[in-house]
């Protein structure tokens, strides 16, 4: 054989009985069959076995098949973000003609394709009162195909009674899809609450570090299953083999992390409660969280993500100050890591309240939560000087 037929051959050359705790990185497009009558075609690689690595390599099947097993689905797909986990669900769930309901708290690229995207495929979504509960069965039409849950609800941090709008849902034959991303998956159970599909930004708390773009669809059982499936095939949502192994080793970390940002959010959320310049605290183990009695009932713990708002006297722009004289929380977007970010919401479109931009989200971090108290103090103090 020529040497550079011989550069060519994929067969391994090494020993292949290595064992290790990580799981393999495996990257490939192709996939290499033994005889023709064992090609297929087919997106149910978990059962059928692999045809196309657009479906996944071992390293995403082995992420997916981890998600599936803490939240307790049927299968969970992985896709490149949590955007793409919404994008995937609405596909699945609603045709031209349809009728979808969102509470007015959800994720802002949620409402943004609801707005966009959808409507411009003649798909009604409808905004609704997150804190509804089971009064949502009065806003369910003939043509509804499906309502999205998100609690605590994004920035403002309502907790949904997500057991009675799923209990009005079913009644009617309407399905019920949850933007779980908060708990992590494993301090709200999605699915023993009665949700069809559960989706997380794995982004997030099971990245970790805020070094990848990742998100997950879980479904319920087989009927979610077949809904999400081909819409899954058929939008070609492949993902990174090595974004897949950062996430199956930020798994490993997820429990300590999620109890020491646990720890440290509630000492910098309750520092927050008692300081004069502070009106609410919004984070969903305080009673003045829309909803913490229901959190109570419904969820095992709390994460990072919080927000607050400054009192009516005090203006937008010295908010803004404060945001700029931070300096162990940085200005970011994103939460779930180990670096602490906080950043201001001037135009949050809520239609019961206008918190005339004086509502903050912080993300706590690993940071030592003294350091990051005297870092807000040190920044109100810089507020509290501007005329």
């Amino acid at each position: 054989m020529d040497w550079r037929t011989k550069l060519l051959d994929p067969k391994p050359q090494a020993r292949q009985d290595y064992a290790s705790l990580a799981t393999p990185v495996y990257r490939g497009s192709t996939v290499v069959f033994e005889r023709q009558a064992a090609v297929t075609d087919d997106w149910r690689q978990a059962e059928n076995g692999y045809s196309y690595g657009l479906y996944g390599t071992p390293t995403t099947l082995e992420l997916a098949s981890r998600i599936a097993g803490i939240e307790g689905a049927r299968e969970t797909f992985i896709v490149p973000g949590g955007q793409a986990a919404i994008a995937l669900i609405y596909l699945s769930y609603c045709n031209a003609g349809s009728h979808a309901l969102v509470p007015y708290s959800a994720y802002g690229p949620n409402k943004a394709m609801a707005e966009g995207l959808m409507r411009g495929l003649n798909v009604e979504v409808e905004p609704y009162d997150p804190l509804i509960g089971a009064g949502i069965s009065a806003l369910i039409r003939d043509n509804t195909a499906l309502i999205w849950c998100e609690s605590p609800g994004s920035v403002t941090m309502e907790i949904q009674d997500v057991p009675a709008i799923v209990a009005a849902a079913h009644v009617k034959g309407v399905a019920v899809a949850l933007d779980n991303t908060y708990a992590a998956g494993v301090m709200f159970d999605a699915f023993a609450h009665g949700v069809d599909v559960s989706m997380q930004a794995l982004t997030k708390y099971v990245g970790g570090h805020s070094d990848l773009l990742l998100g997950s669809v879980s479904a319920s059982g087989d009927a979610a299953y077949a809904k999400l499936g081909p819409i899954y095939q058929q939008l070609g949502l492949a993902v990174s083999p090595d974004d897949c192994s950062l996430a199956l080793r930020g798994l490993q970390t997820l429990a300590v992390r999620l109890d020491a940002l646990e720890k440290a959010t509630m000492k910098v959320a309750l520092w927050l409660a008692d300081h004069a310049l502070v009106k609410d605290v919004y984070h969903p183990a305080l009673p003045s969280c829309p909803g913490h009695d229901i959190w109570k009932r419904d969820f095992t713990g709390a994460t990072s993500v919080f927000s607050f708002s400054f009192r009516d006297d005090i203006p937008a722009e010295h908010v803004v100050s404060f945001i700029n004289s931070l300096k162990i929380f940085r200005i970011g977007m994103s939460w779930g890591g180990v670096n602490s970010l906080a950043v201001v919401y001037p135009g949050l479109d809520r239609p019961t309240q206008d918190f005339g931009g004086r509502i903050v989200r912080l993300n706590i971090g690993l940071e030592t939560p003294a350091d990051l108290i005297t870092d807000l103090e040190t920044a109100m103090a810089v507020m509290a000087t501007i005329r």
